[in-house]
């Protein structure tokens, strides 16, 4: 298995001024652009606060070039990649990621969008009502005005202080006044002078430059422009102030006159304290009956000033002054240390996280630009930001450093496959009884070692799935997911992410990563899953609540699986469990060490697979409260069979309806600014998904636009030329090659054909049956989505409307 070390970026600044960070991965599948402007919601004049908000929103919507349905967005959509952009308040983020070979075409458009952008009169105004929508969910989200009020100590002259997302009334388009401030907003800040370009991918360093020359060309030439320097983040002496609430206390520090690297600085005392293993403060904390959790994070930094929030959820009310005195202690211990077993862990932290990350997340960590560590200008920063805190004096309490991560120890490498303890290879083709069994065991396991995805990459991952007589409740699976945050914290560092998750009566165990650790990994979350311990009794739910869409996308994988009786007997959940599993791209060495683990998995092993249930043609509605005055829908569309071909025949009406979704409720009727659809699995089960969260129109008018919508599909397909539809179709299958699939993507993928029996030439045959599909044939599914034949489930935040809806048992 390659040992990766990821290389630092390139970087240098290119003729006409803009500034370039080049990283060549050759371990990546996919390239991303992450192109950062030196501008913000700060950086606007009083009079119009939003206006960063709103053109970041504007430039989205087509140039002349390329109209919406034609621009990045739309591009991006259609060749399977990720797109977003982000406005804060010094800076105005715009990202993705993309093929190979549909790269350079990305970058042409987010050229184009960023120096010629349309401002048509008539967009604008659409525009503004989208973030009219935006700002009335945020201000009656209750967490999100929670993050607001944070800034309330701070000094009022501090934009801190400020609304700067932008509404009906901050947004005024039909005045010249504000046309003219966005023109020059634009014409200030959208130049190279003030941008920062950040490409990623296995190309050459030389093709990655080449490709930000072509990018440069076409945005105008500037010279940096100095930024405001904002007022003193508070008037009185003192800089931290605290506020209070249920359970919760917010502690925040406004600090002055800190030097360039505090970036790093705080990026590693967060690190530090946001451990909850022993000997950290969190696990301190715990002890004693004062918090259970702990949060900390700068919440804004800029020309020398940095906002440090750390939260914690009380155990009592009456605790907040022991805890402040505690965190107090804890710092000023921690200011003494030398950090360099510190400093050693989280360089090896941060190395491991480069390892898996994606071509976007690289892009987006290079546009930051955060040494990979603490250098010794960070210590120095370091110390300076912890002597303005207050952690100077000595310290009373008997604390300890948190114990190191298991997971980065390296590991010793695995004995020769399929030799024992004193064998050599000398012995190779001797076998032994032990060895007889072990084989037998393997080959009736239904943990399944798939073949179809190479095992010589760094990364793997397993499922374990477990079927259970009962479905765990709510509170029960809570605690067991809390009970496992300090090994997923310590998991990830190393380079491995999991999951455990409950839909019905099943239990899923998810891993993906380096597959190095992972062995070890798995054997720690089986040991934690299955030992009684008082912390699974006693841990407390932490979780933060959902906007309606994401609620009822929480809840439909359980509406899939179908209700059944619950238990909170975490030891009888166990003893009726049966189990099976599927490990991708695992090497035979990481194999060979995954025998104690798997020898660990509780429950009986069960090869019997059972097909996921068919609704065909019925129509099923399951209200889910959302606690929200948004209205929220979801319409779940099964193919009609499972056959391949229909799952083909979905996935390119899910690629051809993209697009033209988006466009009809979400710019055209403005229904609202969470809008989707896409192609899911689910159990086994295959569908086309769809969803609107809207302020104001209810779900069974939003329905009505969605069935609207389907009803159209035929004459969208018509309109097709044939050149048209036979590039999206090859734009579809190439999604699905080895080329461009990651670890994840494919195990996800033969995970979920797993489940759906497919065949174990699932991942070819996938493609080549996307490329069978003719004009007829689409239609003839489009039809048949048309006439529910594998049904459809509805899940919305209202009751259902008549026939032919019927409520879900």
């Amino acid at each position: 298995m390659p040992a990766l070390n990821p290389p630092r970026p390139h970087t240098e600044t290119l003729a006409n001024g803009l500034r370039v960070t080049l990283r060549h991965a050759p371990n990546l599948k996919r390239c991303a652009a992450a192109l950062r402007v030196a501008a913000g919601s700060h950086d606007v004049p009083l009079a119009w606060p939003g206006l960063a908000h709103f053109l970041e929103h504007l430039l989205f919507l087509g140039t002349e070039r390329w109209p919406a349905g034609q621009g990045l967005m739309a591009y991006v959509q259609g060749h399977g990649g990720q797109v977003n952009a982000r406005t804060s308040e010094r800076t105005t983020d715009y990202f993705f990621e993309l093929p190979v070979q549909a790269f350079a075409g990305g970058l042409q458009r987010l050229s184009d969008m960023l120096a010629h952008p349309r401002m048509n009169p008539d967009d604008q105004q659409r525009e503004r009502e989208v973030l009219q929508a935006e700002f009335v969910a945020w201000s009656q989200d209750a967490a999100a005005q929670q993050q607001f009020a944070l800034s309330n100590g701070l000094a009022e002259a501090h934009p801190l202080r400020g609304f700067h997302a932008g509404n009906r009334d901050s947004l005024l388009v039909e005045q010249p006044e504000f046309q003219q401030a966005l023109r020059d907003f634009h014409q200030r800040f959208y130049q190279t002078g003030q941008m920062t370009l950040s490409l990623a991918g296995p190309q050459s360093l030389d093709e990655l430059k080449a490709l930000a020359e072509a990018f440069a060309s076409v945005i105008a030439v500037g010279e940096t422009v100095s930024q405001q320097a904002p007022a003193p983040l508070m008037d009185a002496p003192h800089n931290s102030y605290q506020q209070a609430g249920e359970r919760r206390l917010d502690l925040l520090f406004a600090l002055e006159t800190l030097p360039g690297n505090v970036g790093e600085a705080l990026a590693f005392l967060c690190h530090w304290l946001n451990m909850a293993k022993p000997g950290s403060l969190l696990a301190n904390l715990r002890e004693h009956g004062l918090a259970q959790n702990l949060k900390a994070q700068p919440l804004y930094q800029f020309a020398g000033q940095a906002l440090l929030h750390i939260e914690f959820t009380l155990s009592d009310t009456d605790s907040a002054a022991d805890i402040r005195e505690r965190l107090l202690d804890w710092l000023c211990f921690f200011a003494k240390q030398d950090w360099s077993r510190l400093r050693e862990e989280y360089a090896a932290v941060l190395q491991r996280q480069q390892q898996v990350s994606s071509a976007l997340q690289l892009a987006r960590l290079d546009s930051e630009q955060h040494e990979a560590g603490l250098s010794e200008k960070g210590v120095a920063a370091l110390r300076q930001l912890l002597h303005q805190i207050g952690a100077v004096d000595n310290f009373s309490g008997e604390w300890l450093l948190p114990t190191p991560n298991p997971f980065l120890r390296d590991e010793a490498p695995a004995s020769n496959a399929g030799l024992i303890r004193g064998q050599t290879s000398a012995h190779r083709g001797l076998r032994t009884f032990a060895q007889d069994r072990s084989r037998s065991r393997r080959e009736r396991s239904p943990m399944q070692f798939s073949q179809a995805w190479p095992d010589s990459g760094a990364e793997g991952a397993i499922y374990l799935r477990w079927r259970l007589d009962s479905a765990p409740d709510s509170h029960l699976q809570s605690r067991l997911e809390n009970h496992l945050q300090p090994l997923r914290k310590d998991a990830h560092q190393a380079g491995v992410d999991f999951s455990f998750s409950a839909s019905g009566n099943e239990w899923l165990l998810k891993l993906n990563g380096l597959q190095e650790p992972m062995p070890s990994v798995l054997e720690h979350v089986l040991n934690d899953l299955t030992k009684p311990d008082a912390a699974v009794a006693q841990a407390e739910s932490t979780s933060v609540a959902l906007i309606p869409i994401r609620q009822l996308l929480k809840a439909l994988p359980d509406h899939i699986l179908g209700h059944t009786a619950t238990s909170n007997d975490v030891q009888q959940l166990w003893s009726s469990a049966r189990w099976d599993g599927l490990a991708i791209g695992l090497s035979p060495q990481t194999q060979a060490a995954m025998g104690l683990a798997l020898s660990r998995i509780p429950g009986t092993p069960d090869n019997q697979l059972a097909l996921p249930t068919s609704i065909a043609a019925q129509h099923l509605w399951s209200r889910v409260d959302t606690a929200s005055s948004e209205h929220a829908l979801l319409l779940f569309c099964p193919t009609a069979t499972q056959e391949l071909a229909d799952e083909a025949g979905w996935r390119l009406l899910a690629h051809v309806c993209q697009t033209p979704f988006y466009q009809r409720l979400r710019v055209e009727l403005q229904l609202g600014y969470a809008v989707f659809s896409a192609l899911r699995q689910i159990h086994g089960q295959t569908g086309l998904l769809f969803g609107v969260q809207s302020p104001s129109v209810a779900p069974a008018e939003l329905l009505q636009h969605i069935e609207q919508f389907l009803k159209q599909l035929p004459e969208l397909i018509n309109a097709l030329d044939d050149s048209t539809f036979n590039a999206q179709r090859q734009v579809l299958a190439d999604q699905f090659s080895g080329a461009t699939l990651t670890t994840s993507q494919a195990a996800e993928l033969l995970w979920q054909g797993k489940l759906a029996s497919r065949s174990s030439g699932y991942l070819t045959q996938l493609p080549e049956a996307i490329l069978q599909i003719d004009r007829p044939a689409i239609q003839a599914a489009a039809l048949r989505l048309n006439q529910a034949e594998g049904g459809w489930r509805c899940l919305a935040s209202a009751a259902s409307p008549c026939e032919p809806w019927q409520g879900a048992k």
